[in-house]
């Protein structure tokens, strides 16, 4: 297990169990964690599956709710629905009311997807996501657009919004650079953000600490619920590190996959 040591654990029982927050790192059985990084594990979870939330769920929430304020009744698009980040995504989004629409593919990971939550799912491989996307809106397109593609999907993306979209930009599996179209950019009122996790402070108003405990308000109850829950693909001893990585660079499984350190 992980275990805090600071100032700001005084509400963490003695030997309670506790997930934290690395935002990026290594591979260890023990590590030192900023106190404000650590969360206690979800009601009804084991330590194992628990692994599977922190970087997502701080992911997921920094950017869908306090990012992008997405509000019930809007519709949002989820790149690699099926991936660590999309699944959770999915199900945290249908909680806030929002309609779901995602990317992915292959057949079995969209039907991944629609089990979680995700009413309109798309094959990036043969469909237009823009097409289908404004289709299921009445021609206006999507309110909120989570992206990991990065610079080949930019434009794609900024077609897809609706007025006053926002767009929200945490990968660059498709590149760095790409060339913005300012018009599209103004005369839709859109927005683009680009947000990572590993270079926050850990203090502040957009610091890892606020992350983490707006987490443990909100996320948490959905978990502890059973609305949302984790999504885990595959399970690896850390011996097997290669192996784990093999299977992610692939694309064969879906979800989060764990590494566990047994004593």
């Amino acid at each position: 297990m992980i275990t805090a040591v600071g100032q700001n654990v005084a509400d963490l029982q003695v030997g309670q169990q506790v997930c934290a927050l690395l935002a990026g790192g290594g591979y260890a059985q023990y590590v030192a964690v900023p106190a404000g990084q650590v969360m206690p594990i979800p009601a009804g979870l084991s330590l194992v599956d628990a692994a599977a939330l922190p970087e997502v769920a701080c992911t997921v929430w920094s950017n869908l709710a306090m990012n992008a304020n997405l509000a019930s009744g809007e519709l949002i698009l989820v790149h690699g629905g099926a991936s660590g980040i999309g699944t959770h995504a999915i199900q945290v989004a249908r909680e806030l009311g929002a309609t779901v629409a995602v990317t992915a593919g292959s057949p079995a990971k969209l039907d991944l997807c629609g089990e979680l939550g995700a009413e309109i799912v798309i094959s990036h491989r043969d469909e237009d996501f823009i097409e289908r996307v404004r289709a299921a809106t009445g021609g206006s397109g999507a309110d909120v657009i989570l992206d990991i593609m990065g610079a080949s999907y930019l434009d794609r993306n900024l077609q897809a919004l609706a007025v006053d979209g926002r767009l929200v930009i945490i990968g660059m599996q498709g590149g760095v650079k790409a060339e913005l179209n300012i018009g599209a950019l103004i005369s839709k009122r859109l927005r683009v953000l680009g947000t990572a996790l590993r270079a926050r402070p850990i203090d502040g108003p957009h610091g890892k600490s606020a992350i983490v405990d707006a987490v443990v308000d909100s996320v948490w109850p959905m978990i502890a619920a059973g609305t949302v829950r984790p999504v885990i693909g595959a399970r690896f001893p850390i011996e097997q590190a290669a192996e784990a990585h093999r299977v992610l660079a692939s694309g064969e499984t879906f979800g989060k996959v764990l590494l566990t350190v047994s004593e």
